[in-house]
């Protein structure tokens, strides 16, 4: 059966194709723009067709016009009423200025746009498909843990699936920043050499106890158990992780050596049993309110002069702050928290050094991997969108679609430095020396232990 476009639709096209203009001599972008008809638009000139921003109708672009911001972008990646064809969000992303995007109301005629929107608002066709919101954007925000639902906020993002995670994750199923030991390094081996390097700078020794809080697939308590010869407790909220992690310390043999289990690290009633406390970018998750709860924890569970491992993403520290001096929730934090990280919240580094000084701890080292984040997302976003397919048969393809567009913008913010990840270690105050060595080469030297060792 053939349809003959009516005029109003064909007016629609007209319009659609002359806006599309318009954002193009402002963007400047190197990508194109397919209508629904088929036809093409480059969005800056001059601009390659190999990867395109695909509209699914009128109803697309009219949404765009009444509703622009992020979280609209979201719904109609979610339901495919927006797509890109020819590579992923991130490689569209790369092909446009952040600066242009940014400030592209400042460029355009706005008199202008309106006249030319006009018939797209009028335009027939069904509206854009309803994607609900998998959670309220304020859901948590500024709660404290007593009525924070964390369980299901961790379980939304982590019980997706484990054949789902394993699409771009590395062997081990390490979901956190690698750190690159060279610039050759792929990303199996550079979540190695991270997992390592964590064993280090917690100058973990045999027999030694490691509480791991928010253990995931229990890749750093295996390796700890396995290289250090150290006792591991690893907790986590997630059933998924929580099995693909037993599973895997019973394959490796490690039952003696590593327990995980599923339980809120702050339901651990001890006091000064661990040497050590390691926690790996699963602090994002707390909320602000929290956090304070989580280092006089922490400081709680370790023996005087043990040594806590605080990885984590931030915000660069700028911007609008509440009156105890945590970052305002922006309209992209809100997007994030409402489709990907429900409860999510982003300090910022200042804050995580200053409450651990206030909670009786002596902070030895930072160590900064912005670019390595990037690198790891690039990777992770690269092997996500090579296994869309399969993906979307384990996920569903609206949370593939979604996830796709939560690695394009976050690689793009490490790229810019709007958000950075750090590697913290402290110690629990005791006078005296800290028992480190005093300068870095142990965690960098030849000398230093090799990966294949195995303590017995």
């Amino acid at each position: 059966m053939t349809h003959t476009p009516t005029p109003t639709r064909d007016r629609a096209l007209d319009a659609a194709t002359r806006l599309a203009g318009q954002i193009a001599e402002a963007l400047q972008a190197d990508l194109s723009l397919r209508l629904w008809d088929g036809s093409v638009v480059g969005l800056g000139d001059p601009a390659r067709g190999d990867i395109q921003l695909v509209i699914a109708g009128p109803q697309t672009l009219r949404a765009l016009i009444l509703r622009p911001g992020l979280a609209t972008l979201f719904r109609l990646f979610a339901s495919g009423a927006l797509a890109v064809e020819g590579g992923s969000p991130l490689e569209a992303l790369d092909r446009i200025d952040h600066g242009r995007l940014m400030h592209l109301r400042k460029r355009l005629n706005l008199w202008a746009v309106a006249r030319t929107a006009l018939p797209l608002l009028l335009a027939s066709g069904d509206r854009e498909a309803n994607v609900p919101d998998w959670h309220d954007a304020r859901d948590g925000e500024g709660q404290g843990h007593d009525r924070r639902r964390d369980a299901d906020f961790i379980r939304f993002h982590y019980d997706v699936g484990n054949q789902f995670y394993g699409l771009f994750l590395d062997p081990a199923m390490i979901y956190s920043s690698a750190v690159f030991p060279h610039e050759g390094a792929g990303l199996d081996e550079a979540q190695q050499h991270k997992l390592d390097l964590i064993c280090r700078k917690l100058n973990l020794r045999p027999g030694q106890r490691l509480l791991d809080i928010g253990c995931g697939w229990g890749g750093l308590a295996c390796h700890a158990a396995r290289h250090y010869g150290v006792e591991v407790h690893g907790v986590t909220l997630s059933p998924a992780q929580l099995a693909y992690g037993q599973a895997e310390v019973a394959r490796q043999g490690l039952g003696d050596r590593v327990t995980l289990e599923l339980v809120d690290y702050r339901d651990i009633d001890v006091e000064g049993v661990y040497d050590a406390v390691s926690q790996v970018e699963m602090f994002e998750h707390l909320g602000f309110r929290n956090h304070d709860a989580h280092f006089a924890r922490v400081h709680r569970l370790l023996k005087p002069g043990g040594l806590y491992f605080h990885q984590a993403s931030v915000r660069r520290g700028h911007g609008p702050a509440d009156r105890n001096g945590a970052p305002r929730p922006t309209a992209t934090t809100r997007t994030i928290t409402r489709f990907i990280f429900p409860g999510g919240e982003l300090d910022t580094l200042g804050m995580t050094t200053t409450a651990l000084g206030r909670h009786g701890f002596e902070v030895l080292d930072v160590q900064t991997l912005r670019e390595h984040f990037e690198r790891t997302l690039r990777i992770w976003s690269a092997r996500l969108y090579d296994n869309r397919e399969r993906a979307a048969e384990l996920a569903g393809a609206p949370r593939t679609r979604l996830w796709l567009v939560y690695f394009a913008l976050f690689a793009r913010g490490f790229q810019r430095g709007a958000v950075n990840v750090h590697q913290t270690v402290a110690r629990r105050h005791r006078a005296g020396a800290s028992g480190l060595p005093m300068d870095r080469a142990h965690l960098y030297a030849e000398s230093a232990a090799p990966l294949s060792t195995v303590i017995k």
